[in-house]
């Protein structure tokens, strides 16, 4: 955690220099989020974007998506959307040749979100095998009663 999501128009490929754009985005997620965790982040590059009644690929997407633990509140996760967009804002083309749509949605991950990491064998580090959120106790089951557990004669 923090888990980041950049879905980008394909046709930016060469003009989003995306290593540089996290490698600024992840200290500045981990600063204004106050998490403690490592940032990870997928980008996936979309084939066909469609932006209003353009057709596809006249106006290039960027969206840029952040799964914190929940408990933050709104201000925060508003004042970092804005920060990402600021930063994103400087990595992205700013002339005639690319029109771009940018936005970025800071949400709280899932009361289901769990993660396990498990370093490479060559790493040299043992596998604590920490789950990063509390682990849930399996449900009770409550004790068969004398009558429940008698065979049953009829």
């Amino acid at each position: 955690m923090p888990h980041i999501t950049v879905d980008y128009s394909a046709q930016l490929d060469d003009a989003f220099d995306r290593q540089a754009f996290v490698r600024e985005l992840h200290p500045m997620v981990l600063e204004e989020s106050g998490s403690t965790g490592v940032c990870k982040t997928f980008f996936r590059p979309a084939a066909e974007t469609y932006v209003g009644r353009r057709e596809a690929g006249q106006v290039a997407f960027v969206h840029v998506d952040i799964g914190l633990l929940p408990g933050r509140p709104a201000e925060t996760k508003a004042r970092l959307s804005e920060y990402v967009l600021a930063l994103l804002g400087t990595h992205l083309p700013a002339d005639d040749v690319h029109e771009v749509v940018a936005s970025a949605e800071v949400r709280d991950l899932a009361d289901s979100y769990r993660l396990n990491h498990s370093p490479s064998a060559g790493a040299g580090v043992p596998n604590p095998r920490r789950l990063h959120a509390p682990p849930v106790p399996p449900p009770a089951i409550a004790p068969r009663s004398a009558a429940a557990a008698a065979p049953r004669t009829s």
